[in-house]
């Protein structure tokens, strides 16, 4: 394998460690599942510096990587309710707001006819949407090892519902722009 491989390969990492977080959830082996979370967050932040630091950025790692972080989260998610950490409501919160950014940057690639050059690229709320569900996730593992107030739980998930409204905001507005640009020129 050469070098500028090795963040897609990460990516595929992420992808492939999906099925043991989901599980050992599923097997309420909390410490096991903080571990593997632990590093397919870490695969994250690698595959991205690595990608950007030797200016290994592909159209393959652009889809790849976001592909990866639904896939972990979105199944955490799915997960964390069925086990009964995450309420319904978030759930549905982040899955629609996740059906939106696929279908929009789906609709704005075909429909603007972009290079096939072109690199998908998340918004910077996003990036921080995405630390912030990742970190969500770790925070409830953690708390079936050692208990907090569950008003922390609460507050944490006020937060993410917050930052998961405002990313999707910041997509719709994003697309908006294009469109206005693409109408004027």
């Amino acid at each position: 394998m050469n070098f500028s491989s090795v963040p897609n390969a990460l990516s595929i990492l992420r992808i492939i460690l999906t099925v043991p977080v989901v599980m050992t959830l599923l097997n309420h082996q909390y410490f096991l599942s903080m571990v593997l979370f632990f590093v397919a967050g870490v695969t994250d932040a690698l595959d991205g510096w690595i990608a950007k630091r030797y200016s290994f950025q592909t159209r393959l790692g652009s889809i790849l990587d976001p592909v990866a972080d639904k896939l972990l989260l979105v199944s955490s998610f799915i997960t964390l309710f069925v086990i009964g950490l995450l309420p319904a409501w978030l759930l549905v919160l982040v899955f629609l707001r996740d059906v939106m950014i696929v279908s929009g940057t789906v609709g704005c690639f075909i429909g603007s006819g972009t290079s096939k050059d072109e690199l998908l690229s998340p918004s910077k709320l996003s990036k921080i949407n995405t630390a912030l569900q990742i970190t969500l996730v770790l925070f409830l593992v953690i708390v079936q090892l050692y208990p907090i107030h569950e008003q922390w739980a609460t507050v944490f998930f006020v937060i993410v519902a917050t930052s998961t409204v405002l990313s999707g905001a910041d997509y719709v507005w994003i697309w908006i722009e294009r469109v206005i640009k693409q109408e004027k020129g």
